[in-house]
């Protein structure tokens, strides 16, 4: 797997070689060129494709579990109207979930919050306000969002995190200092629904459940009422499959809170 550290180097000791070769022979200027557009492209999916664990390793799944469980996580949330439609599909269904909640909307919503905890479900960070912005935060300020939800959401629910779901799924060297020095797990996911486009409701469950396999973890927003549906959905397909939804933290086994 590539590392932001092995490209640097690689990419320095590259345009050492090159500046060396470049007294006796005429190396092209879009040489450089080159090497510095791979240099921004590696760069720029590592920051947006959590999944290549380029800054840092994330958890993705469990693949290797011999039970026939996932974990379905939910973002952004709690919302007001839509995260009690889905904690009440969960109990029908007898499933448990993760919530990464945004920590202003924990603030704005505390008994939802509490709710999802006394019911049995995992919280998780992610982060105070989820700024459009917050990939180009400083380390200061992105160590701040991490702490101001963590004391929000520990006040609420005397949980103090140790999950953390990137925002936008967006990673950087900045990230990983922050959840260094908090001592927190980055989350990822091997499923993303893609709930929040444009999609039909059947396009996003059709999109989630044509490859689901034990070990998964699903990416849903508890957002809309085009999501309520599909969990429904989703529900009964693992119902019919005989799986079961598990906590993150259960899947992975590994604690959820310091």
């Amino acid at each position: 797997m590539l590392r932001y550290h092995v490209i640097n180097g690689l990419t320095v000791v590259s345009i050492l070689i090159l500046s060396f070769l470049d007294r006796s022979y005429d190396i092209p200027w879009w040489t450089y060129l080159i090497l510095a557009c791979i240099w921004i492209l590696l760069t720029i999916s590592g920051s947006f494709f959590i999944r290549l664990n380029y800054y840092f390793t994330a958890l993705h799944s469990n693949k290797n579990t011999a039970k026939n469980e996932l974990a379905i996580s939910f973002d952004d949330g709690p919302h007001p109207e839509f995260t009690p439609q889905i904690l009440e599909l969960l109990k029908r269904y007898n499933a448990k979930a993760t919530f990464f909640c945004i920590g202003k909307n924990a603030e704005a919503n505390s008994r939802i919050l509490q709710k999802i905890v006394a019911e049995g479900h995992t919280v998780g960070n992610h982060t105070y306000s989820h700024s459009n912005a917050f990939g180009f935060f400083g380390s200061k300020k992105v160590l701040a969002e991490l702490q101001k939800a963590n004391a929000v959401i520990k006040k609420i629910t005397g949980k103090e995190m140790r999950l953390y779901r990137p925002a936008f799924g967006v990673t950087n060297p900045k990230i990983k200092k922050a959840l260094a020095i908090n001592g927190m797990q980055p989350i990822g996911w091997s499923v993303r629904s893609l709930d929040t486009t444009d999609r039909s409701q059947d396009a996003v469950l059709k999109r989630v459940t044509s490859n689901l396999a034990k070990g998964d973890i699903v990416l849903l927003h508890d957002t809309s009422i085009k999501t309520v549906a599909v969990l429904e959905q989703l529900l009964l397909f693992l119902q019919q499959k005989k799986m079961r939804s598990v906590t993150i933290d259960q899947l992975l086994q590994i604690e959820a809170y310091a």
